[in-house]
């Protein structure tokens, strides 16, 4: 359904999409293997220390694709007609070295725990490069609301 809604200011975009990543528990993640093949997987998040920290099994190939050099992941939060993309770069975090505190406010807010999963989960941090935030075609001038890891508002 298409709204006729004023669009929000790029203030009040950033306030919304902050409010999505703190309450938010699902996102959208897309990687790309070497050669170039897509993988587009669901995965719960908890934004902490101005990244989304995520976990996965080793043997997913977001994971191995992640692992297999430095290429940029995108996450997509919301709908369509309410949408956050982020673009940003991935770092693999073996389920040892995670701080306690990290996987106690992963768990906390998911209401599961990696940790008692076993050895085959990992978890991994993505740092926002790029926050574009849009609900109608009257936001997308404005849609950028992060370059370059900075917020521009």
């Amino acid at each position: 359904m298409t709204t006729h809604e004023p669009p929000r200011t790029r203030e009040q975009r950033k306030q919304d999409v902050l409010t999505r990543l703190e309450k938010d528990e699902d996102a959208w993640v897309a990687t790309a293997s070497a050669s170039g093949e897509p993988h587009l997987m669901p995965l719960s998040f908890v934004w902490e220390h101005g990244s989304l920290l995520m976990c996965t099994r080793r043997t997913n190939p977001t994971l191995r694709n992640l692992e297999s050099g430095d290429r940029p992941v995108q996450v997509t939060l919301g709908r369509t007609r309410d949408v956050v993309h982020i673009t940003g770069t991935a770092t693999v975090v073996p389920a040892g070295e995670l701080p306690g505190a990290s996987a106690d406010a992963f768990a906390a807010k998911l209401v599961w725990d990696p940790r008692d999963s076993g050895p085959s989960y990992t978890y991994f941090r993505v740092v926002p490069r790029r926050i574009q935030a849009w609900r109608e075609v009257n936001e997308i001038p404005d849609r950028d609301l992060m370059s370059e890891g900075t917020w521009l508002v």
